[in-house]
């Protein structure tokens, strides 16, 4: 098994095991956390398969702006699902997961020049990683797109039907 190999399942261990942990966690804030390092790890999944921009996008879109915005949201509704007693261990998964994805990371883009460890990745430009996502896959993209305006107008007409309840309660 080449070092490519191992990087590439070692991190798609990550993403899988923290994307589950972020299913499974009872507190909103801890599940935000999990997310972000799930988030991370695929960014350096798409830089080791040769898109670097989409990995910039990835992190610096999903991990950064979304996630940011997910914690400012949890912080002000204060969706909290029982007490956080404050101890370290509840951290120690994500702490882990996330030492492992920047260890990786670190190998991938700080490789010492001259060592026979290196791993060259491929590129691809942007327009040829759409070109080629739009010419072999526009299917799937098209159901993809589909689900998420399917998934928003869900989310507009619960919002919507709680607002009328809670609209009707006051009078």
């Amino acid at each position: 098994m080449t070092l490519y190999a191992v990087t590439f399942y070692v991190l798609a261990a990550i993403v899988v095991l923290s994307t589950l942990l972020a299913i499974i966690q009872r507190q909103v804030i801890h599940a935000v956390v999990y997310l972000i390092v799930s988030f991370f790890a695929t960014g350096l999944l798409f830089y080791l398969l040769g898109a670097p921009f989409l990995a910039a996008l990835e992190v610096i879109i999903y991990a950064g702006a979304i996630m940011v915005l997910f914690l400012f949201i949890v912080m002000t509704v204060r969706a909290e699902s029982g007490e956080d007693k404050g101890e370290i261990y509840q951290w120690l998964p994500a702490v882990i997961l996330g030492i492992i994805s920047l260890f990786v990371g670190g190998v991938l883009i700080f490789e010492i020049p001259g060592s026979k460890t290196g791993l060259s990745t491929g590129m691809a430009t942007p327009s040829a990683f759409g070109q080629f996502l739009f010419k072999n896959y526009w299917f799937p993209v098209e159901i993809a797109s589909f689900l998420l305006l399917i998934g928003l107008v869900g989310a507009l007409y619960l919002g919507r039907r709680e607002s009328r309840k809670g609209s009707e309660d006051r009078r």
